[in-house]
């Protein structure tokens, strides 16, 4: 039994947070410095390179790279050998939220109430826990936040089975083209296949952890990330909207098992910022 405190997760959480919202991961940022080359719009290229220049300056001021940094998602992937002391996890991982957007002046878009006071909390928390229970002894922290231009463009379907490859492509697809310029394109598509409703929406925004490039181990599934993007990449959405044959960067599936008499497919939206950062303790 290894045993963790959680004022080291409290410290790793605040620079995740920080980090995240400077920094746009390394494989991000060389996919689109390629976009440039193969996209077909002129002015669709001109938007990708401001993207890759406000990124580059970002990395090299340490400042937000987009002023909406977003609801913090944190996944925390648990050593089921590990023993928490110091006080509570989840309140750290909060604390961690807290300290990371006061001290690294990142804007605070967290509300208590979503329907009738809507009062700021402050210090964006609380932050959108999830926790899952690996083997081992050590703990993993991706802290992903996410802005609510393009969260608000993710949709979830309960397909009937009979709808099959067919129906989940149409859908996912669709969803892309209906979100146009909202979610700030080119984007990243997170879908989870399979499961139950809210199974299928936390597999879709936990597969957006997954590295640009890197596709399902299953090979049906990497094969239909490869057509959808295909596909998503011929709707003209473009960057930012505009036009053009870059809408989307990748597409990541995440599949579970499911009911006999159910399909249920969700789609989640990165922005062009697909923010993560990821420590291991």
């Amino acid at each position: 039994m290894r045993e963790i405190n959680v004022q080291q997760v409290t410290d790793v959480v605040s620079k995740l947070c920080m980090d995240s919202c400077y920094y746009l991961p390394e494989e991000l940022l060389a996919k689109l410095r390629d976009s440039i080359a193969t996209e077909e719009s002129p002015l669709g290229q001109e938007v990708l390179q401001t993207i890759v220049s406000n990124a580059e300056l970002a990395r090299k001021k340490a400042v937000p790279i987009c002023q909406d940094t977003g609801l913090t998602v944190v996944f925390l992937e648990i050593g089921q050998d590990i023993h928490f002391v110091g006080g509570d996890l989840y309140t750290a991982v909060n604390a961690g939220v807290a300290a990371g957007y006061v001290n690294g002046y990142l804007r605070k878009s967290s509300v208590d109430d979503p329907l009738f006071l809507r009062k700021n909390t402050n210090d964006n928390t609380p932050a959108i826990i999830h926790t899952i229970i690996v083997p081992g002894e050590k703990l993993k922290i991706t802290v992903s936040p996410k802005g609510c231009g393009s969260e608000n463009m993710g949709a979830l379907k309960m397909l009937k089975p009979a709808d099959g490859v067919e129906g989940v492509i149409k859908f996912v697809v669709d969803t892309v083209r209906s979100a146009g310029p909202n979610p700030c394109p080119p984007v990243t598509v997170g879908v989870g296949i399979g499961g139950n409703m809210e199974k299928a929406a936390l597999m879709a925004k936990y597969s957006l952890c997954r590295k640009v490039g890197e596709h399902n181990p299953h090979p049906q599934y990497a094969e239909l990330e490869e057509k959808i993007l295909e596909l998503v990449n011929k709707t003209g959405v473009g960057p930012s909207g505009l036009g053009g044959s870059t809408t989307a960067l990748a597409v990541n599936i995440e599949y579970a098992p499911t009911h006999i008499g159910g399909l249920p497919v969700a789609v989640n939206l990165n922005c062009h910022a697909a923010r993560r950062a990821e420590a291991e303790l």
